[in-house]
């Protein structure tokens, strides 16, 4: 981008002068290329020289005179966690700064390793730094845990909240990670689901949260999707959603527990069932079978697999907790991990076409 500015004009063989000369007076704009032509140089000026540093201008560089002229912005090299810190904190820490943050609005969130605790909150105020569109810093606490999925935070740097607006995928989505659990590491996960679903199906979204799924699927068309959670909150932030969206006449949010809602209200209405719970998923497959039509269906399952395990294991498993419901898998369309969640262990997305 190119801005007008004051600058000084000077001959070439004077310009290091009149740079030096320009930066000891506090007058040189160094968010801006100095330009240069065959025989002048043009330095950039923050503001217009007072009467005392024009007299000295004119002693010590007396061929200069001031003009306004276009100029390039510089590009900005953008800082890194350990270059912020890097007098703030001792050397042999900076090491094992964390490397990543998970980005849901404007709130980061970022594992602080132990050895740092004592310098959270110097990461946070460098995370706001190193990140203009961050508003809130959140460390974990603990682990995600309990029925909801939930886990702790403790806000080290910016605005005291948990809530915030995320965008994917032209979706909007109100969250509050203090409430519900999201992560935006499965957005293409989101987009991929989406992108299979065809125009008159019916959807069960099992563990549905606040609406990445079952949202973004409303918005293929024709499509009716039934989406499910335990958690009021979620529920709550869900209807939310489907208006903020404007797909509340394709998106049904239903309070309670899978299985017991699929008893009650969905037996048979499905052509796809998602099944995002990966610690617990297989405790649901038969769950999800009985919201399949009759004729079969797609399901969408995820688990978390460690080594030695692998995904063939993953796919008997599935396999053998079908069987016991009557029915049959006839093929798995995908199968693969879609993103490490500790060393060694990953999350798994299985499609399995099930008669």
């Amino acid at each position: 981008m190119s801005k007008a500015s004051l600058c000084i004009e000077v001959p070439k063989n004077c310009g290091q002068k009149a740079l030096a000369l320009a930066n000891k007076l506090g007058l040189s704009d160094k968010t801006l290329e100095i330009q240069r032509s065959e025989r002048e140089i043009f330095i950039p000026l923050v503001r217009k020289p007072e009467e005392n540093e024009l007299a000295t201008l004119r002693e010590q560089v007396p061929d200069f005179r001031l003009t306004i002229k276009a100029f390039t912005e510089k590009k900005l090299e953008k800082k890194t966690l350990a270059e912020v810190l890097q007098n703030r904190v001792p050397p042999h820490l900076l090491a094992i700064l964390p490397r990543a943050l998970d980005m849901v609005g404007d709130i980061a969130i970022i594992e602080v390793p132990f050895e740092l605790k004592t310098y959270e909150n110097l990461i946070g105020e460098a995370v706001l730094k190193t990140h203009k569109n961050v508003r809130t810093v959140l460390a974990k606490a603990s682990a995600v845990t309990g029925l909801y999925r939930l886990r702790e935070f403790s806000v080290i740097a910016g605005e005291n909240r948990t809530a915030t607006v995320y965008k994917e995928y032209g979706c909007t989505y109100q969250v509050d990670l203090a409430k519900v659990y999201f992560s935006p590491r499965l957005s293409h996960e989101h987009k991929r689901v989406a992108s299979l679903v065809q125009e008159g199906e019916t959807v069960v979204d099992l563990f549905a949260g606040v609406g990445p799924f079952s949202v973004l699927i409303a918005k293929v068309g024709d499509v009716k999707v039934y989406a499910v959670d335990l958690n009021s909150a979620a529920i709550e932030l869900l209807k939310r959603n489907c208006r903020l969206n404007r797909v509340e006449n394709r998106v049904f949010p239903i309070l309670g527990d899978a299985k017991q809602v699929v008893e009650d209200k969905l037996l048979g209405v499905a052509d796809r069932v998602i099944m995002n719970l990966p610690e617990r998923a297989l405790e649901f497959v038969d769950t999800a079978c009985k919201a399949l039509k009759p004729a079969g269906g797609i399901v969408h399952h995820y688990e978390f697999i460690r080594q030695p395990d692998s995904i063939e294991n993953m796919k008997h498993r599935f396999s053998e907790a079908v069987e016991k419901t009557g029915r049959k898998v006839d093929a798995f369309p995908f199968a693969k991990t879609i993103r490490e969640t500790a060393p060694y262990e990953w999350q798994v997305a299985l499609d399995a076409k099930i008669l």
